[in-house]
């Protein structure tokens, strides 16, 4: 070590500058290539957690780079008679300065670091983030990235993240238990109703929906009453068109064919589905 600094010493100024910006570019070219190759393992390994390493690996590799160009050019400044004291201490005041007005990207950093080293999500998960729903298709050091029920992408700023919820299963069963009628005729034409009103519904509102609907077969409770349950595969906190609009439609429906049917008798629950 002490050889190389005599010979960096031993060299004039014009020379000792191309060497520091030579060893920077080369420096730099070295960081890039670890990134690139590190990036594309993780891709071939196919991680589910790749993104998040992905955002520390460029993370890392920006904050290489930034030191080696940031030592660089205090040591060129040293060559033109400037202080390194000096240097170290002008840019620590413009580094504060620019936190203070950037406190917002400050924030989205520093919490985007938490939520990736604390590894409370993953990309594919089903959650809840500041009263969005959605998948989570990316974990950034700015935003976090989450595909809704409509397809779309929705950009959250990682400083709002107040609030998560995750749901590792992957999405919620709306069960819809509908009562009965002990007529034979009018059973059958309540059955008719379901799977119509049950179209209704799907065509309405396809994007609270995640999969299929399942209608069970008709079942006997110990006290005598058959009934029927409607399994609607849904977005986790999209169920108020079943809990309102189909439900409503429904008890409407059932009336017409018996005046004495209980608003009680078409009960609606959720379950955590299997992803």
């Amino acid at each position: 070590m002490n050889y190389v600094t005599e010979m960096f010493a031993e060299q004039n100024a014009l020379t000792r500058v191309f060497l520091v910006l030579g060893v920077s570019v080369v420096a730099h070219l070295v960081a890039i290539v670890i990134r690139n190759l590190t990036l594309a393992l993780g891709r071939r390994i196919e991680l589910k957690s790749f993104t998040k390493a992905r955002t520390i690996i460029q993370l890392i590799s920006g904050v290489t780079i930034f030191g080696v160009y940031f030592g660089a050019f205090g040591m060129l400044l040293s060559e033109f008679g400037i202080s390194l004291t000096a240097y170290l201490a002008s840019a620590s005041v413009i580094g504060l300065a620019v936190a203070f007005g950037s406190q917002s990207i400050v924030q989205d950093f520093i919490t985007g670091l938490t939520v990736i080293l604390s590894d409370l999500v993953h990309v594919d998960d089903m959650v809840e983030i500041s009263g969005q729903t959605g998948i989570v298709k990316s974990i950034g050091m700015r935003f976090t990235v989450l595909q809704n029920a409509m397809g779309a992408e929705v950009f959250i700023p990682n400083r709002t993240l107040t609030s998560m919820i995750n749901y590792p299963r992957g999405y919620v069963f709306c069960l819809v238990d509908i009562n009965l009628d002990p007529d034979e005729r009018i059973r059958e034409q309540m059955l008719r109703k379901i799977q119509e009103h049950t179209r209704g519904l799907l065509e309405q509102f396809p994007g609270i929906f995640l999969g299929a609907v399942e209608q069970e077969e008709m079942r006997t409770t110990a006290s005598g009453k058959r009934f029927v349950r409607i399994k609607f595969k849904i977005w986790p906190g999209r169920g108020a068109p079943i809990e309102t609009t189909y439900r409503q439609d429904m008890l409407a429906s059932v009336k017409k064919l018996n005046p004495q049917y209980l608003d009680s008798w078409i009960s609606i629950n959720y379950e955590v589905g299997q992803r």
